[in-house]
């Protein structure tokens, strides 16, 4: 799973608000579809150069160039993905959100919602935004904070 921070969280966020308010969206389509998407809010790049990219890398889609990225590589399609990554994505996450299949985020859809389609904006939007709070909820889990006892004025960890 992605690693919380701020930052990513609100690029999934800018995401999701953005595909619902009519952003650009084809799903066989590098730099629209759902990772295409999320990696013009990570990257700054268009959709075009996103999409260009993958297809002087490679052939095949999310899926196919995160089994295939090499960090070292200097190819611009595995640059986009190492920026992804530095953002806090796996490759999992990115082979997940593709086909919108990560059992974490699954399980916090009510159940009669928890089948999503892959290729659906709505669906896209909906598993973002729960993604989003997923991460939110385990960031918070993290911090840590400090209480101050008034009677001797103690910092209490």
């Amino acid at each position: 799973m992605a690693k919380p921070s701020v930052n990513l969280i609100d690029s999934l966020r800018k995401t999701a608000r953005k595909m619902s308010q009519g952003a650009p969206y084809q799903w066989g389509h590098m730099g629209s579809c759902n990772c295409g998407n999320l990696a013009q809010e990570i990257t700054k790049l268009t959709k075009a150069e996103i999409h260009a990219y993958a297809l002087q890398t490679r052939f095949g889609d999310w899926s196919e160039q995160t089994a295939e990225f090499c960090p070292t590589s200097k190819l611009p399609m595995d640059l986009v993905i190492s920026e992804m990554m530095e953002a806090g994505l796996t490759r999992t996450d990115l082979k997940n959100l593709e086909k919108l299949s990560d059992k974490k985020v699954l399980k916090r859809l009510p159940l009669g919602e928890r089948y999503l389609k892959h290729n659906k904006r709505d669906d896209v939007v909906k598993y973002l935004a729960t993604w989003a709070d997923l991460l939110e909820e385990e960031l918070l889990g993290q911090i840590e904070v400090e209480t101050i006892d008034l009677d001797t004025h103690k910092v209490l960890a």
